[in-house]
């Protein structure tokens, strides 16, 4: 598996593994029309090309024989402020893999990495948001030494999703 940084080119592939990864994972959740909506805004190739071309955001992909296998996006930025504990605070924003390719290892490698440039960009501590009810994806982010420190909410469409903020200092 290599691990890179996303290039312009990769927007619509990473774009497509957004969506299928959500849907795979969360799409029960919601109206076909709220989901529809939602992947148009979130998981378009022309906002990931937007988001890969923004100096304030890192995205890293991981790769397999030119498979795209899973990706994270990085906010060097504090995405809920009213919350850091550190002073120079980033967000990881996104952390998904190819449902057919869960269990390989691909999500630590990514969060590995994240730690890494968070702490090359400078940072004292990250934070995340993860939905109330995946408790994989808690279990997975405890074993990173990640906490709970609030409860927030996620918008999809027009439903709201109670949510956690987890974050650990780095």
């Amino acid at each position: 598996m290599n691990l890179r940084f996303a290039a312009p080119d990769d927007a619509a592939a990473l774009a497509d593994l957004g969506a299928r990864s959500f849907v795979a994972k969360f799409g029960y959740m919601y109206t076909p029309e709220d989901l529809g909506n939602f992947l148009d805004e979130s998981h378009s190739a022309k906002k990931t090309a937007k988001e890969i071309a923004d100096p304030a955001m890192r995205v890293v992909l991981a790769e397999e024989a030119g498979k795209l296998l899973g990706f994270c996006k990085l906010v060097l930025a504090c995405g809920w402020p009213e919350h850091a504990q550190g002073s120079k605070v980033v967000e990881l924003k996104q952390l998904y893999t190819d449902p057919d390719t869960t269990g390989r290892g691909i999500g630590s490698a990514l969060m590995d990495r994240a730690l890494e440039i968070a702490r090359e960009h400078g940072a004292e501590e990250m934070q995340l948001s993860v939905w109330s009810g995946n408790e994989g994806a808690q279990k997975f982010y405890a074993r990173y030494g990640f906490g709970k420190i609030a409860d927030i909410h996620f918008m999809v469409g027009d439903q709201r999703d109670d949510e956690f903020l987890y974050a650990r200092m780095l």
